[in-house]
């Protein structure tokens, strides 16, 4: 673990943060809901991979039940609540709302009122809702029809979607998000096919798909839809709902390998590529330069109408941020094998010379790098003009393991003091950051690594019967819960203010 700069790491409380602060966990209906086929839910492509196909979970597993938050869902909100938290993020399955995938394929009353009462009980219990549109669960449906965010015919799918949970739930949800991680969805669902709906080119092993064009097409698809529901929202329910809407991206934050000008600049070329090609569209109406650049006729284009549209197209920034790797210079590709991952002409890494830039977690994707929260959040600040950040994922992966190991989780706590540190020192230097959610209240499904790597900083009982999914405290959830309520702290000395 990264040890932090000064030595009292009993230091910041609550009350350091600002008063409007929201502190919550995030949660998504794939991963946590469970009830797939009940109430009239239709199912979605992650339902179809993980029954088609599933060697492509670590465990062959899937979230058939997973947390079974559909049914339990009064009995986690009485634990954040109790554990000092403010708000709840979590997402709505697009297929719960319209089975269909289509308003003309009509509203399920019974997806409508669960999402209601979910709303109202946290509502009831001071926790204030913070919801997401979609996150990576499409309609089966859709994808049947027409193949779903590879297809435009989506982006008014998506705006008619919207517009039904803005007018069933907008009377109390006041932040909204339309998408999570566009960028995941559309590099691990069609550029290596990781992710459903599993596509890529042949050549990287997948059995349809075109790894060079089809995450720019659903990316460009992406960005359309959240500009047509945001415009939907703003026109209509703005006014009388005073909420706000934003989107959820993340950042895998890079460093130069080197001091070489080539690693400098592979190092902004990864940024742009991973984040900017989001970040860009949504705050001046268009892609960055060097993607136009390097990646030619492949990058769809916006017209003059989607631009405008897109431009100014969020009221706050979802940020979720997990782990920092190494940026090297490459050269271009071989023209037979194009592909997104290459276009970029940048490489990372999570070692160099032998030394790993973080402490590895279970996750192998994610080493513990927590300075670069306050680096990411600056990087934002200078270069989009200081938006509202929200946090909205954070946390670390843990091995699956016995109960008794799992639940004794110094690592993560660990890991949330150091990461909070950075927050709080980047909210000194003027960066205006409202709020963090941990990912996650609970141990659930976490996609491709299926039940394998827990997040949660409540351990859930998958395994015995008889206590089956019964939640348990680990020592990270006790941690948190003392900061919350002032009990614990993580003080900033003197000498850093």
């Amino acid at each position: 673990m990264n040890a932090l700069p000064f030595d009292d790491v009993n230091a910041i409380n609550r009350l350091d943060f600002p008063s409007d602060f929201y502190f919550g966990s995030a949660s998504s209906a794939y991963q946590y809901e469970g009830a797939w086929n009940v109430d009239g839910r239709g199912p979605s492509i992650w339902d179809t991979l993980t029954r088609d196909h599933p060697d492509a979970i670590a465990d062959n597993s899937n979230a058939d039940i997973t947390v079974d938050f559909y049914h339990r869902y009064p009995e986690d909100v009485l634990t954040m609540k109790d554990m000092g938290m403010t708000a709840f993020r979590f997402s709505i399955s697009w297929s719960r709302i319209l089975p269909h995938g289509t308003l003309s394929g009509g509203i399920n009353p019974k997806g409508i009122k669960f999402y209601s009462d979910l709303i109202d009980n946290l509502k009831n219990n001071s926790l204030e809702p913070f919801v997401t549109l979609f996150h990576w669960d499409s309609p089966q449906a859709l994808e049947d029809a027409y193949g779903g965010f590879l297809n435009s015919s989506i982006v008014n799918d998506f705006r008619d979607y919207a517009d039904v949970c803005f007018q069933y739930f907008g009377d109390r949800v006041k932040n909204w998000m339309t998408l999570n991680e566009p960028y995941s969805y559309a590099v691990y669902g069609y550029g290596d096919g990781t992710y459903a709906p599993a596509r890529c080119s042949t050549w990287l092993g997948c059995s349809g798909g075109d790894s060079s064009t089809e995450p720019y097409i659903v990316s460009h698809n992406q960005l359309l839809a959240h500009a047509a529901a945001v415009d939907v929202y703003r026109r209509k329910y703005k006014a009388s709902q005073n909420g706000k809407i934003g989107l959820a991206l993340n950042f895998f934050w890079t460093v130069p390998y080197s001091s070489h000008l080539e690693d400098i600049n592979a190092t902004q070329r990864s940024a742009d590529f991973k984040f900017g090609w989001y970040m860009d569209p949504i705050t001046n109406g268009d892609y960055p330069e060097i993607m136009k650049e390097l990646v030619g006729e492949r990058l769809p284009k916006f017209n003059a109408t989607e631009s405008q549209m897109l431009k100014g197209s969020f009221d706050f920034l979802g940020l979720n941020y997990y782990t920092t790797s190494y940026a090297f210079n490459v050269p271009p590709a071989d023209p037979n094998y194009l592909s997104y991952q290459t276009d970029a002409c940048a490489n990372t890494t999570s070692v160099r010379n032998g030394t790993a830039i973080g402490t590895l977690t279970a996750s192998s994707w994610l080493y513990v790098y927590p300075m670069a929260m306050g680096q990411v959040l600056n990087y934002i600040n200078g270069k989009y003009n200081n938006p509202l950040i929200y946090i909205t994922e954070n946390g670390v992966s843990q091995e699956k393991a016995p109960k008794s190991k799992s639940l004794n989780d110094t690592d993560r706590i660990d890991y949330l003091k150091s990461h909070l540190y950075y927050l709080h020192r980047a909210i000194r230097e003027g960066v205006n950051v409202k709020g963090y959610f941990v990912w996650s209240l609970l141990d659930n499904f976490e996609w491709n690594y299926g039940y394998t790597t827990p997040f949660g900083i409540y351990y859930v009982d998958f395994e015995i019967i008889s206590s089956r999914l019964k939640r348990i405290p680990k020592e990270s959830a006790k941690w948190l819960k003392g900061f919350l309520i002032n009990e614990g702290d993580i003080k900033l000395p003197v000498s850093s203010m």
